[in-house]
């Protein structure tokens, strides 16, 4: 018996596997693209185009008053269903655009981050210390695996950061007695995990078909493992993944509160402060901008 075609935010998930986005990245393009559906009244997306592309993208500025990064977002997940999974060409899109953010990211000076620091307890503590000695974004660090870790050379390999890209930072001498005494801690629940039947992650790309033993060794556990076995949304796999961002985001407000700190401060703070203190103690732009996984031409963050 013939199998009824996927339905279309089946297809676009299938779509975004084959293309080893993230997870992230999966949720975000079918949450833009239902809300592209809805708006116009639940209209299939091959029966429209670039107008009704530009009818929802003006909607989300001049309504909705979205950021530009937002309304990106929102065409670039319109783009993909439309080349990825319709297999459609769509015209130019004119829509009104949102206006882009001026606003200059807050920096802490280094007694304010330190201070930051001191007022987080625990696993998210030492998780800020690598934000900030190492310039990580929060998902780059909730990511890191114990194989990534090189205490002889005094550095991490960020995997698949933004971009996809990888690169190599710093790991700073002042954490590396507290990082190797946590993986201790890690590789003992590890080992107990292993002995209930567990113990296995989620792995990039198509690993687990290639090496269907690799899951449950120790080099591809995350250094920063969630306190729970959760079944993985992805491959049903019962497994541990990493800590999830909102704990350690919940942590840096308190502190940031508790250290009396008016800035607006975030997990990302520690990446756009470690730059700015670099740069401070005369480091050259180029290193700090490979250090940050960026271009020459481009000094964002």
């Amino acid at each position: 018996m013939q199998q009824p075609p996927k339905k279309l935010l089946d297809q676009v998930r299938d779509a975004t596997r084959l293309k080893h986005y993230s997870y992230r990245t999966e949720e975000t393009y079918v949450q833009w693209i239902r809300r592209y559906i809805l708006f116009h009244q639940k209209r299939h997306p091959k029966d429209m185009g670039s107008a009704e592309i530009e009818a929802f993208l003006t909607h989300l500025a001049v309504q909705e008053q979205v950021a530009a990064s937002t309304q990106n977002q929102a065409l670039n997940a319109l783009l993909f269903l439309y080349r990825e999974v319709l297999k459609l060409e769509v015209a130019q899109v004119n829509a009104i655009r949102a206006k882009p953010s001026r606003y200059l990211p807050t920096v802490l000076t280094k007694e304010e981050a330190l201070s930051v620091i001191q007022n987080i307890d625990g696993i998210p503590q030492l998780v800020v210390k690598l934000l900030y000695g190492c310039g990580l974004r929060l998902t780059e660090g909730l990511r890191v695996r114990v194989k990534d870790i090189d205490f002889s050379q005094q550095q991490i390999i960020v995997r698949d950061g933004k971009g996809s890209k990888s690169r190599v930072t710093m790991l700073p001498s002042s954490v590396t007695d507290e990082l190797h005494d946590h993986l201790v801690g890690v590789r003992r629940r590890y080992q107990l995990d292993l002995g209930r039947g567990f113990g296995a992650v989620h792995l990039p790309f198509a690993l687990e078909r290639k090496y269907p033993n690799a899951n449950r060794e120790w080099i591809w556990q995350f250094v920063f493992p969630s306190s729970q076995i959760a079944k993985d949304p992805r491959s049903d796999l019962m497994c541990r993944h990493h800590l999830h961002e909102s704990s350690v985001q919940k942590a840096v407000k308190q502190a940031v509160r508790a250290a009396k700190i008016s800035k607006r401060v975030s997990c990302h703070t520690f990446r756009h402060s470690f730059a700015t203190h670099l740069l401070e103690d005369g480091y050259d732009i180029r290193t700090v901008q490979e250090l940050l996984g960026h271009r020459a031409c481009n000094f964002e963050f």
